[in-house]
C-alpha cells in the first residue's frame, strides 16, 4: 500500500474509530481511568492530548524518515542490525520528543496564555507518561504514511482518545455508585463501563481499515 492509496479523510474517521488509540489498542488507560471522574477534567485532558499527539507525530515522521531513516546513525558500530537500531533509538527519540515538546508547550502557556496555563496545568505534565502519545508515534511509522498523513492521523488519534474519555467522563457523573456493590465500586465499575464502550466500538471494525 502506497502513501497516496489513503484519503486523509479515512485516516481521520479510522483514527477516531476503527483503530481508536484507545478502545481498539488500550493505550492511555491510566489517565483515562484517573482523570474521567468529572466531564471538565476530561475536555481538558482530550484538548490537551489532541494537541500534543497532532504535532509531536508530525514532529517524529520529520525526524525518523529525514533524520534518522537516512543514516543518522551510521556512526555506530553495527551489531544489532541496522533495522534495529533503527528502531531502538527511534524510540528514544521519540520519548525525548515528547517530553520536550510538552515542557516547551507549558512554557509558552505559562508565558502568553496563564489563564490557559492555570486550566491545563494540571493535565500538562501528565501527557508526557501517556503512552497513547507514544503508541501514535510507533504506529505512524508502521503505516506508509506521508507527513501530512501522519499529521491527520495524530489529530486523529488525538480526538479518538478525548472522545472515549469525554463519554467515560459522562456515563461517570450519572451512575450512583451507592446503588452499586462495594466491591465494583471505583475501579472496577470503570473498567466494566470501558469494556461496554470499548464493545460499542467494535462494532466500527472493518468498516474503515488503513
Amino acid at each position: 500500500m502506497n502513501p497516496g492509496d489513503i484519503s486523509p479523510l479515512t485516516i481521520l474517521i479510522a483514527a477516531i474509530f476503527t483503530n481508536n488509540i484507545l478502545l481498539s489498542n488500550y493505550l492511555g488507560m491510566c489517565s483515562f481511568i484517573a482523570l474521567s471522574r468529572r466531564l471538565d477534567t476530561a475536555v481538558g485532558m482530550g484538548l490537551a492530548v489532541t494537541f500534543v499527539s497532532t504535532f509531536t507525530t508530525a514532529l517524529n515522521w520529520v525526524i525518523y524518515h529525514r533524520v534518522l531513516a537516512r543514516g543518522a546513525l551510521s556512526f555506530l558500530p553495527g551489531g544489532l542490525g541496522d533495522r534495529i537500531q533503527l528502531e531502538i533509538f527511534a524510540l528514544i527519540v521519540f520519548i525525548a520528543v515528547i517530553a520536550a515538546f510538552v515542557q516547551v508547550v507549558e512554557m509558552v502557556l505559562e508565558r502568553f496564555s496563564p489563564a490557559m496555563h492555570q486550566a491545563l496545568g494540571l493535565f500538562l505534565p501528565l501527557i508526557t507518561v501517556n503512552c497513547a502519545i507514544l503508541g501514535v508515534a510507533l504506529f505512524m511509522v508502521n503505516k506508509p504514511f506521508g507527513f501530512a498523513d501522519s499529521l491527520v492521523f495524530g489529530f486523529g488519534s488525538g480526538l479518538g482518545w478525548m472522545l472515549a474519555i469525554v463519554l467515560m467522563a459522562g456515563i461517570r457523573t450519572k451512575i450512583k455508585e451507592d446503588k452499586v456493590p462495594e466491591g465494583l465500586r471505583g475501579a472496577g465499575l470503570s473498567l466494566i463501563v470501558a469494556g461496554i464502550i470499548a464493545l460499542a466500538f467494535v462494532g466500527f471494525s472493518g468498516m474503515i481499515k488503513m
